[in-house]
């Protein structure tokens, strides 16, 4: 979730140092908005005018986080190496404006890679335990509504490749995603 927040708040500066249309710029507001509101939700951050609940988890939440544990570490000890590569390469070969747009788009690139490798272990947990009933349909139907709106904002609004390619890719996690629901 910090994750999340951090990186919202990473993609909103590259969006902003690329000069993109408000209309990309505005929602990248209210995401970062709602994730410091999860933030202070699940951490138990208590403010002075709220108060806080206490949640329990059972043994089929302790699997899925030790499954989800185990292939986010696999990933995460793939992918690293090769961001570190990436990193060494834009250093010596490309071209930049200035040394802070250089340093958010490195920490835009990690963050959309990271964000593919992050959105997997959903697929490998579904995969583990031959059901998706833990994706119930209606937190599926918003995130195929999400991703189909974010493809018509990526084909017809300017936007950096980049980030363009970041909305095409949670495209193939949910074909993966509807072959899962189909097969099962």
């Amino acid at each position: 979730m910090a994750w999340r927040c951090f990186s919202t708040a990473i993609v909103f500066l590259y969006l902003v140092d690329e000069q993109t249309s408000f209309l990309i710029l505005v929602p990248f507001v209210v995401q970062l908005c709602i994730e410091v509101w999860k933030i202070l939700k699940v951490f138990k951050i208590v403010l002075p005018w709220s108060g806080g609940a206490v949640s329990n988890s059972d043994d089929q939440e302790e699997e899925t986080k030790d499954l989800d544990s185990e292939i986010t570490t696999f990933l995460l000890c793939c992918s690293c190496p090769l961001f570190i590569g990436v990193v060494v390469y834009s250093v010596l070969y490309s071209s930049r404006k200035s040394w802070y747009s250089f340093c958010i788009k490195i920490l835009a690139d990690g963050v959309y890679g990271l964000g593919f490798v992050l959105m997997l272990p959903q697929v490998f947990i579904n995969y583990k335990l031959k059901s998706v009933a833990h994706l119930p349909w209606r937190s599926f139907m918003y995130k195929a509504s999400n991703t189909f709106i974010d493809d018509i904002f990526a084909i017809f609004t300017s936007m950096p490749t980049t980030h363009r390619l970041a909305c095409f890719r949670d495209d193939i996690v949910f074909i993966i995603y509807l072959f899962q629901r189909w097969s099962v």
